[in-house]
């Protein structure tokens, strides 16, 4: 299929540049086999069945953009795709002119000395532990689509999960930003389980397709299951009962897992590239709970591929139709996999 399939028309004023005034006061476009209806975020309570396992992904959004002084004297901005290291880092590097191997940048009295680089980005190493470093200089590195060029108090609370817990991520899991704890109350209290699993979010996740679907090559992405994860969703498989994933992540962390181990979910960690694309056959998510993703990129194509082609297309188009907010701080989607 070619990228252009995924385009839509989507008007700026439905980009949402801020989150809602209350976390989980958002909409809810719900994808079933029934058709396509509209209600609340809290509704997806009402979606979840007893003996269901909800998987939520608890990776944490560091303050991943730096502003950097070059040892030449220019101006610099960084901002870190993944830890490689307590020290270093790949990091997407905004300068005048390249950086050669053994150049500094200088962060707030600290050094952060280029060591090469991988592809796009470059290879940094700092003078102390780079999470210390974000942490005393860093800033929350909004999505290129929040154009208000401003950081406020409430992004450094409202971009992350409530369940947040493993600092690694450059950009929130967006999905989970709805959650509130009194509607994870409510989930367990329906008899519903609760997962965690780590997916890191790259900044990669914001780059589009271009060129053909089968030559594009994903970005990298750490993820881990622990023991007590892949028990629940193992044992959720084996009675029967459904898998519902909170976002793009966890959906690629799970079939990510299954594909490695012959089906079953191991606990452990790797790198994952998977590129779920239409034709893509899903082994363990049953129901997904997700954000409207940018047109022509690698999330929507995943949607597309699990809720069926032209019926996600037909809900991104109702959608707008309805004026509803998209992409970070926008509205959700409740969607149930597609078996045509």
């Amino acid at each position: 299929m070619p990228t252009v399939d995924f385009r839509y028309e989507l008007p700026a004023e439905l980009i949402a540049q801020y989150p809602p005034d209350e976390r989980g006061n958002s909409r809810l476009l719900e994808l079933t086999a029934a058709g396509v209806a509209h209600g609340r975020f809290e509704d997806v309570v009402a979606h979840l069945e007893p003996g269901d396992l909800l998987v939520i992904n608890n990776t944490r959004v560091i303050k991943a953009r730096l502003y950097a002084q070059k040892d030449s004297g220019g101006q610099a901005e960084v901002l870190l795709e993944r830890l490689l290291g307590e020290r270093e880092a790949l990091c997407q590097v905004r300068v005048s002119k390249p950086l050669k191997a053994g150049r500094a940048l200088l962060v707030d009295g600290h050094e952060l000395i280029c060591l090469g680089r991988e592809d796009q980005f470059y290879r940094l190493q700092s003078d102390i532990a780079f999470l210390d470093l974000l942490d005393r200089a860093g800033h929350v590195p909004l999505p290129p689509y929040i154009e208000r060029h401003d950081e406020v108090d409430l992004d450094g609370e409202r971009y992350q999960t409530v369940y947040s817990s493993v600092p690694g991520a450059v950009a929130a899991p967006t999905a989970g930003l709805h959650f509130t704890d009194e509607i994870l109350a409510r989930v367990k209290a329906r008899g519903v389980g609760v997962a965690e699993v780590t997916l890191h979010v790259g900044a990669g996740t914001f780059q589009p397709v271009r060129g053909r679907l089968e030559d594009h090559v994903m970005h990298q992405e750490w993820y881990a299951i622990d023991e007590t994860a892949a028990a629940a969703i193992n044992a959720t498989r084996r009675a029967g009962k459904r898998i519902v994933a909170v976002g793009t992540t966890v959906v690629r962390t799970l079939e990510s897992a299954a594909l490695a181990h012959g089906g079953c979910v191991a606990p452990g960690s790797a790198e994952t590239q998977l590129f779920i694309k239409p034709g893509f056959e899903f082994q363990v998510t049953d129901a997904l709970i997700t954000n409207f993703h940018l047109p022509e990129s690698t999330l929507l194509m995943l949607v597309c591929a699990f809720g069926g082609y032209a019926a996600v297309m037909q809900a991104y188009r109702e959608a707008v139709a309805h004026g509803y907010q998209f992409f970070s701080y926008g509205d959700a989607m409740w969607l149930e996999r597609s078996h045509v």
